[in-house]
């Protein structure tokens, strides 16, 4: 406790453990549920995954149990045969993309973070008074029009200055396990993509501040005997977050201070070995986008997405330690895992069935296309 004890802000470490013992909302009690129309309004029966052992009821944070999945089971469940009547319902997508998007209803439970006049982001009413006793950082104002909001203290006027400031404070609310999983890397603070940095932020608060976050992600693909394969990594059991989940051949954060492009060729390097060579031969094919509440974290992310078409002989390998292993699947499967199970990483999801969409996959025949389109873009895309 020592660094929070000698930092110069004024601070009390008995209001902030006081502060974490009356937090009124807890993950666990934030409903699920659906923030846009889908055509399918009765629910369905649930798909038998016999003796599949991971249905991984993850939420959009950190991993609380560690699945118990194989590729065996993922490839068991990928057989056209083991659902056959659900070749052309899009019922389990529409699953997916809601997982991504909860909580709407709750937004009147946070306060809007404004800097220099500009909304960057959003903070539960119940965390912002874990930052009353920084008040030479933080400054909470009650508006009678609009609910009040958060602001920076005037004296923080460079980003230099107020990064090096939430970062005290972000330090002593890590050390008192009110957030959790520090990642020590920056993510820029900016009222849209390509606006001005008012400053940069520890990862693992980003949510709790609801700031904007910006990802890329990779589908990697195969062109052989006429179909398409997608790799599929495994992600690592160490993983802080997702662990033991399917992820996306390549797929990380956007740091501040370095461009999406040379991000995904960093990415590609570490996360599946991929030679500049290849990687930089990545086409850009837009973005999703996500809103999702849960708890006190607000999640307000967006991911530009790219195709890279591999040759036949490559195999990954992973360099960071963060992939277990990697598995080629054909793309209509891949379909068929996700629609049939929880084995992805929640946001991956969303960006498969946007290759799915662009792949000619999914098509206009299929009922609730437009409606599912719609649902990859549900979050600010800004």
């Amino acid at each position: 406790m020592a660094s929070c004890c000698t930092a110069k802000f004024r601070f009390s470490i008995s209001s902030c453990r006081a502060a974490r013992s009356s937090r009124p909302f807890p993950a666990s009690l934030m409903p699920s549920f659906p923030l846009f129309h889908s055509p399918f309004s009765r629910p369905m029966k649930p798909t038998n995954l016999r003796s599949v052992s991971a249905s991984a009821a993850v939420s959009a944070g950190a991993a609380s149990t560690t699945p118990t999945f194989s590729w065996d089971d993922v490839v068991r469940v990928s057989q056209p045969e083991f659902n056959p009547n659900d070749s052309s319902n899009l019922r389990g997508f529409f699953d997916k993309t809601k997982a991504c998007n909860r909580g709407a209803e709750l937004q009147s439970e946070f306060l809007p973070f404004v800097v220099e006049d500009q909304i960057v982001g959003y903070i539960h009413k119940g965390f912002a008074e874990n930052l009353r006793s920084f008040e030479d950082v933080f400054i909470l104002s009650k508006d009678n029009c609009d609910g009040g909001k958060v602001m920076l203290h005037q004296s923080l006027k460079s980003a230099d200055d107020r990064t090096r400031a939430v970062r005290e404070v972000i330090k002593c609310l890590a050390e008192n396990e009110l957030i959790p999983g520090i990642r020590n890397e920056l993510f820029p603070v900016t009222s849209s993509y390509g606006a001005p940095v008012f400053f940069s932020l520890e990862r693992a608060a980003v949510p709790y501040f609801g700031i904007k976050a910006y990802g890329v992600h990779m589908n990697g693909y195969v062109e052989k005997d006429k179909q398409k394969f997608l790799w599929l990594g495994k992600r690592s059991l160490m993983k802080s977050t997702f662990p033991g989940m399917l992820d996306h051949l390549v797929a990380g954060g956007l740091p501040h201070g370095i461009a999406c492009g040379e991000n995904l060729i960093k990415e590609c390097e570490e996360e599946a070995g991929i030679p500049r060579t290849l990687s930089s031969r990545a086409i850009s094919v837009g973005a999703v986008s996500y809103s999702d509440i849960d708890g006190h974290r607000f999640k307000r992310d967006v991911l530009f997405t790219y195709d890279l078409k591999l040759p036949e002989s490559f195999v990954p390998n992973n360099q960071d330690g963060e992939v277990e292993s990697f598995k080629l699947i054909p793309v209509k499967h891949v379909a068929n895992i996700i629609k049939r199970t929880d084995f992805f990483k929640t946001n991956c999801n969303i960006v498969i069935i946007d290759f799915l969409f662009r792949h000619g996959y999914i098509t206009p025949e299929c009922f609730g296309y437009l409606d599912l389109l719609q649902s990859l873009k549900r979050g600010d895309c800004s």
